[in-house]
């Protein structure tokens, strides 16, 4: 198979390029209110850092998105992502109903992005789905200019919702 010439960057969104800390507060009750938290993304603040990395990546690469937000969320993302002026690519999500772990979901299209094309990077700021990645021989960059949020990560982790 002939792989195409141009890589791929590959970002993920929640807390790379938007800052969902308006919006953990649905997360830090039992039970998470999850259909809140993902009301509330279109009104996620970018990030700088990530907004200007993903800019400067676009010049040598192909960007490539890729969220564990459920797919049901993929018009708000797709209005989201067109609002801040960042690059077109297609935008992986999670298929609704799929809770497996971040480091799992993610690192499996990678090695589908991986048999087509380079992957030059993966950019996010889940440090489990980073592990993953290197481990696997993908390089990180490691988004850690949001604040983290415990209730997040364990989201990510142990409930495989985002």
């Amino acid at each position: 198979m002939t792989r195409n010439s141009r890589p791929v960057a590959v970002f993920d969104l929640d807390n790379t390029l938007a800052s969902t800390a308006h919006r953990q507060h649905f997360l830090e009750g039992r039970p998470r209110d999850w259909d809140g938290f993902f009301a509330a993304a279109p009104k996620d603040p970018p990030l700088p850092d990530g907004i200007t990395l993903c800019r400067e990546a676009a010049v040598e690469c192909d960007i490539v998105y890729l969220t564990g937000r459920p797919e049901r969320c993929r018009r708000d993302t797709l209005d989201w992502l067109a609002a801040q002026g960042l690059p077109d690519g297609p935008v992986h999500m999670r298929r609704d109903r799929d809770f497996r772990p971040a480091r799992q979901t993610k690192l499996d299209v990678l090695r589908r992005l991986e048999r087509e094309r380079e992957v030059r990077m993966l950019v996010d700021d889940d440090e489990l789905v980073c592990d993953a990645a290197e481990a696997a021989g993908f390089t990180v960059v490691r988004a850690r200019w949001a604040a983290a949020s415990e209730a997040l990560t364990e989201a990510q982790e142990t409930e495989g919702r985002t």
